[in-house]
């Protein structure tokens, strides 16, 4: 049997999405699993599970699951943040041998090049948490630390979610305007009051990590007029332009039409007026750029990264890339 072209990973803060790639970018097998942020987990757990999911997508391809799987691993990885995580990845890779050979960038990049096919652009990552980077036409590259509230983010699942729990609180018991969240919040978690769901987090017996879960119900409440939940809304959509404009400036692509790519889990809402902030913010500093969702999930973006060294070096077919998108466009993950 031909090895596989291509193991992409992309390695999120909340999950990690592993398949393999022929040479002519047909999808032999894919798989989503948990967490392998090393700086979440641990270098070595996280090893531990990618080694697990890398022989669960082999063994899937019809492998044995055991050595190299693929001529070239590609990885896209949340914790790949600066020259020396690059480098401690790479080795970690280099000693579990999955691929004859790596390639590892942040996973904003695979973002981006899930959006678009130009080689350039910029991508806004609202997942979990939230991050920005850009590539200009001549190969330039501008990003942000995205370290969370150490580095000056705010946004992303996390972040419109303890909005959503303040707010309920704050409603509650009076020091802020009264909203829905005040019901909606507590009600998720199955207790009582935002009192009650505040004395669960302290006591740890709700996860603060959960919070997340409630980015949804803050839509869903903005989207039924609900002005709290809307105010959150209005600041998670202008924070993800800042990001999108500074980089914009930092890279000189204000005068080019620029594809700005949303990419992440928040994005995955319906909710207009969000959208419309957003591009609004960003044409007041790129008029004519165009702001597009990604069709692909991030371990597409990882894919093409990997078929585009391989299609460069002549081991992969031209067409591969487009033989990807439309593999990538229909799967979904079984299991989370």
């Amino acid at each position: 049997m031909t090895r596989p072209a291509v193991l992409a990973v992309d390695g999120g803060n909340s999950k990690t999405d592993v398949a393999l790639v022929a040479e002519d970018g047909s999808l032999l097998a894919a798989v989503r699993g948990p967490t392998t942020q090393h700086q979440a987990i641990g270098l070595e757990t996280a090893m531990d599970r990618l080694s697990g999911l890398v022989a669960e997508v082999a063994l899937m391809a019809g492998q044995s699951g055991d050595g190299r799987v693929a001529e070239l691993g590609s990885y896209a990885l949340a914790g790949a943040d600066s020259p020396s995580d690059v480098r401690l990845l790479t080795r970690a890779l280099g000693k579990r041998a999955f691929a004859t050979r790596d390639i590892v960038v942040n996973d904003t990049f695979a973002g981006l090049r899930a959006g678009t096919d130009r080689g350039w652009g910029v991508v806004l990552v609202c997942g979990q948490g939230v991050n920005a980077a850009a590539v200009a036409p001549n190969g330039r590259t501008a990003r942000f630390a995205g370290l969370g509230d150490i580095s000056g983010d705010w946004g992303g699942g996390m972040s419109v979610g303890m909005a959503g729990l303040a707010a309920a609180v704050r409603g509650s018991d009076r020091r802020g305007a009264h909203t829905v969240l005040e019901q909606l919040v507590p009600r998720h978690f199955g207790v009582a009051s935002p009192a009650s769901l505040v004395t669960a987090l302290y006591r740890e017996r709700i996860a603060r990590v959960r919070m997340a879960e409630l980015s949804p119900l803050v839509f869903r409440a903005a989207g039924e007029g609900d002005a709290v939940a809307r105010q959150i809304v209005d600041r998670l959509a202008d924070e993800l332009a800042a990001m999108a404009t500074a980089l914009i400036r930092r890279l000189r692509l204000a005068r080019l039409d620029v594809e700005v790519v949303r990419a992440g889990g928040v994005f995955q809402n319906d909710d207009a007026p969000f959208r419309e902030r957003l591009d609004a913010g960003v044409r007041t500093v790129a008029p004519q750029a165009r702001v597009v969702r990604s069709e692909l999930l991030p371990v597409g973006g990882a894919t093409l990264l990997g078929l585009d060294r391989l299609i460069a070096e002549g081991t992969a077919y031209p067409s591969a890339v487009a033989n990807a998108r439309l593999a990538f466009a229909t799967w979904r993950p079984a299991r989370a």
